[in-house]
């Protein structure tokens, strides 16, 4: 369902007696979480969100959002979690296990068939035609997909493992998991089992203590494998079974997950924004500077596109607490203004953690291209090449016969340029006295000549000549993204517009529109902003248009707009709107 882009209806903050229904939807939906769960999970005191979305489908899906992370969806009146959630609670749905290169096909739209799901010896959960379930890999507990089966645990098993077992609507790695802070897939170990395995020639029951932690993924397969040829060698059918999975244990021999904790990964970006924001940001005349400010305004913005610091998932939990940890290796110096209020005094840009650091090269922006322009597929956005093109029409069609073209041909500049000054030379016009200017024959004058002029010009400058015969075409232009084909369409291409509107309160709201002519998907654009300035945004039709959207983010953020149009997505100038409306930088 998430496998494409959605498109952003509304983003809003849930009100009290909205969160409280939702908790008791949630409690009725989820038996087995508990009022500490649920207080864990969406907690009273802080922001929670209600998402609009469309899917690239047409399903109109609802998010809840808490910390950026959306927690639950609604569809069709049903509550699912996503992986984010189930993170947290990994026994919250009965669980199948599959295969690492099964998550990718899943990631990509496919459902799960049964034929990649792993049998245990302690057999599959028991489960209804309907139900809900999570989908974990082998050697991890943690869910990367949420499913529906599309029939019981019994006929699973009745039917040989095989066909379709799960209608797949998220997983790890679509775009729902993308709209949050894409924490990586955390490894949650198995717990230690007791399995008991029934021989059929003496009926005794053998029961073995199988440990996750002792033993390592590959390890587990092979065990498991092992004992499901022991209990099942008489049968042919799990005989078979058994055959394929250890044709899948083959493929992924080599894949050892290497997954780094969510903790890790995010001291490792507050370390590599921070460094930065010190080396290339804050200069001497910064000081003193505010902690909150820094944090802002300047490790903010060093942050990498499509990730984002957050600090209370780093080991540090606070700003104050990292800053110290910088102070006590004399990387800076901090002091405390007020109580609660603190601001950054000195800055050691000779200390070796500073001077040895690096920027990383930056990333190409992998934004999806709109579906008008191709189709729906996600490749990393290069600027399309846009061409004005010029049409012969009826009233011009005789001054281009010569050169061979018909009325409606398409041509670029320099062609005009060049079939003009062709006809020119071939009919000799070129003013003996002045080549600067070219004499008016009949042709000429019924083409670039207005019928209060033809009395009055007897020739014209060759800029003027090639200037009046482009204003008399009929211009079109053409966009092309790389390796795509080109796109013509009639008139000159809109720019990208960028206002700014006064709303009630005297708040002001940035909208930007026609990003998709350029290939941009305006979601996409509006979480960069959201991410940069730290602003809500949301995208909405613009009315009498059925397929345009723009892009509202609150506060005059025009300037944050032209930095990421012309620098990231390299956008030329020429086609962008409204960049004088940027909050002049002095105080009143």
């Amino acid at each position: 369902m998430f496998a494409k882009n959605f498109r952003v209806k509304s983003n809003t903050a849930i009100k009290g007696s909205d969160r409280r229904k939702l908790r008791a939807d949630i409690s009725s939906a989820f038996p087995f979480l508990t009022t500490e769960n649920l207080s864990e999970l969406m907690p009273s005191k802080e922001e929670l969100s209600i998402v609009k979305v469309f899917a690239h489908k047409g399903d109109a899906v609802t998010l809840y959002v808490h910390n950026r992370n959306p927690v639950m969806f609604e569809l069709e009146k049903n509550l699912y979690p996503t992986v984010y959630a189930l993170w947290k609670y990994p026994d919250l749905l009965p669980a199948f296990t599959t295969w690492p290169p099964v998550l990718e096909k899943m990631a990509g739209g496919a459902d799960l068939m049964l034929p990649g799901v792993v049998v245990p010896s302690f057999g599959l959960p028991e489960i209804q035609q309907g139900s809900l379930c999570a989908i974990t890999l082998v050697g991890n507990r943690a869910p990367v997909a949420v499913g529906v089966a599309t029939m019981s645990s019994k006929e699973m098993l009745a039917s040989g493992m095989k066909g379709k077992g799960f209608n797949i609507l998220h997983t790890f790695g679509d775009q729902l998991w993308a709209y949050g802070d894409k924490s990586c897939l955390p490894n949650i170990p198995i717990p230690e089992v007791s399995l008991t395995v029934v021989e059929e020639g003496d009926g005794q029951a053998v029961s073995q203590e199988v440990s996750s932690e002792a033993q390592d993924p590959q390890a587990q397969l092979e065990n498991l494998n092992l004992m499901e040829e022991e209990t099942t060698h008489k049968e042919e059918d799990s005989e078979k079974h058994c055959e394929g999975v250890d044709e899948q244990i083959k493929e992924t021999e080599n894949l050892v997950p290497l997954q780094k904790s969510s903790q890790e990964a995010m001291d490792s970006l507050l370390h590599q924004c921070f460094f930065h924001a010190l080396k290339h940001k804050v200069k001497k005349s910064d000081l003193p500077l505010l902690t909150s400010t820094f944090l802002r305004n300047y490790l903010f913005a060093c942050c990498p596109e499509g990730q984002q610091v957050d600090i209370k998932k780093s080991s540090y939990k606070k700003l104050t607490k990292f800053l110290q940890t910088m102070q006590q290796r004399k990387v800076l110096q901090v002091k405390e203004l007020n109580k609660g209020v603190e601001s950054i005094v000195e800055i050691d840009w000779k200390h070796p953690d500073v001077r040895s650091f690096v920027a990383p090269e930056p990333v190409p922006v992998d934004l999806v291209v709109s579906g008008s322009i191709d189709g729906g597929g996600e490749s990393p956005y290069q600027p399309p090449e846009i061409i004005t093109l010029y049409g012969i029409s009826s009233k011009m069609l005789p001054l281009f016969q010569e050169a061979g073209h018909r009325k409606g041909d398409l041509l670029t500049h320099s062609d005009v340029r060049s079939i003009i000054i062709t006809y020119v030379k071939n009919n000799e016009l070129v003013d003996s006295n002045n080549k600067n200017f070219v004499n008016i024959n009949p042709v000429l004058c019924d083409c670039l000549l207005e019928k209060s002029e033809q009395n009055d010009f007897f020739s014209l400058k060759w800029d003027d000549l090639l200037l009046r015969c482009l204003e008399k075409m009929q211009h079109s232009h053409q966009v092309t993204f790389p390796g795509r084909p080109p796109i013509i369409r009639k008139g000159n291409i809109d720019p990208i517009d960028i206002s700014v509107v006064q709303r009630a309160s005297n708040k002001k709201v940035t909208m930007i529109k026609n990003l998709e002519l350029y290939g941009l998907d305006p979601s996409s654009v509006g979480s960069m902003l959201q991410q940069r300035v730290q602003a809500s945004s949301t995208c909405t039709a613009i009315p009498g248009s059925k397929d345009r959207v723009q892009v509202q983010i609150q506060g005059n953020q025009v300037s944050q707009v032209g930095k990421l149009l012309l620098e990231e997505f390299k956008i030329p100038r020429k086609y962008i709107s409204g960049l004088d409306l940027a909050k002049s930088g002095k105080k009143k």
